[in-house]
């Protein structure tokens, strides 16, 4: 008995020892927590401003994080959800999990305005098929992909939040005539991946010929890689944008330090990772604006997006539409 006493004694002469250091815990998605993403950078630079321990726990793709947090309600451990999208806050707002962000001023340089109360952007882009640059009849619209023999691996929009945005995007563009942009499309699919790391990774082995992400993909392969062998195919009806968000959870237990990570993470510290960790466009941009290299990248004509009621009332019709097509 003597260890306990002995540790007590000394805990009640130093109690700052006794004070455990405050836990930050942020649910994101798989590729923001790799060794290339933003994660690693982004939880030193905040851990130098918090005195806090900020630990990022993966939990799939995008739209699997909506369904971890419904799942575990308020018992949950995250503080913060980071990788939801526009396409789904309608639905994370109506679990009633999420609590306001407070902020004002954002000072953002979204294309669109932004008055979510609940969620706040950290960066944003417009899906795309990204090919290899030497291939040839690069398709330049859906009708087109479908009508061609041009292999494609896309992701499971009911665990992917690419997968949910090409959803959307064919309806967007097509309306009513997305069920038989899916029929034509059906056999172009090679297979249809959980998440965007698997998809990406088997477009890389050579597996498709193109592959649905991002038309600031092929920045990484330049700017990391020095490789201009990647591109993304233009499409004349427009691109559907992305606009990633985070928000602080109700339930949390570090309501103080959830708030200024989510104030910290509009700032310079945060923007400027993200360029070439995540390879998208920063919600708000830093000082030094975007890298060399962003210039080449393809500037869709038209943007195309739902507004998040929008996308709610869309979601369960075109996931019909998109089941339906790929179960013949």
């Amino acid at each position: 008995m003597r260890l306990p006493i002995l540790a007590a004694g000394l805990f009640a002469v130093t109690p700052a020892f006794a004070q455990e250091t405050p836990v930050l815990t942020v649910y994101t998605y798989d590729s923001f927590v790799s060794d290339w993403g933003p994660g690693p950078a982004i939880e030193e630079a905040f851990e130098a401003t918090c005195a806090c321990d900020l630990q990022f726990v993966a939990a799939g793709d995008g739209a699997a994080l909506l369904s971890r947090v419904r799942l575990e309600g308020a018992r949950s451990d995250a503080d913060i959800v980071l990788g939801l999208d526009t396409n789904l806050t309608s639905a994370a707002a109506d679990t009633n999990l999420f609590a306001p962000h407070g902020l004002s001023d954002l000072n953002l340089s979204l294309p669109v305005a932004w008055d979510d109360p609940n969620f706040l952007p950290y960066d944003w882009g417009y899906f795309a098929f990204v090919h290899n640059a030497d291939k040839a009849d690069v398709p330049t619209n859906f009708r087109a992909l479908g009508e061609s023999d041009t292999s494609i691996v896309i992701q499971d929009p009911r665990s992917s939040t690419p997968g949910l945005g090409l959803l959307y995007w064919v309806k967007a563009a097509y309306g009513d005539e997305a069920p038989a942009i899916w029929e034509s499309l059906a056999d172009n699919v090679v297979t249809v991946t959980p998440g965007w790391s698997e998809a990406y990774g088997l477009f890389l082995e050579g597996e498709a010929d193109m592959v649905l992400s991002y038309t600031t993909s092929p920045a990484y392969h330049l700017i990391a890689e020095e490789d201009a062998s990647k591109a993304a195919a233009s499409f004349d009806e427009g691109h559907y944008m992305q606009i990633e968000v985070a928000g602080k959870l109700a339930s949390t237990d570090q309501p103080e330090l959830a708030d200024a990570f989510l104030s910290f993470m509009l700032t310079d510290a945060f923007q400027a990772v993200i360029p070439t960790t995540n390879w998208m466009y920063p919600a708000a941009t830093p000082t030094g604006g975007l890298p060399d290299g962003f210039e080449t990248l393809v500037q869709p004509e038209k943007a195309l997006i739902f507004s998040a009621a929008d996308a709610a009332s869309a979601k369960d019709g075109a996931l019909a539409e998109w089941l339906d097509a790929l179960s013949r």
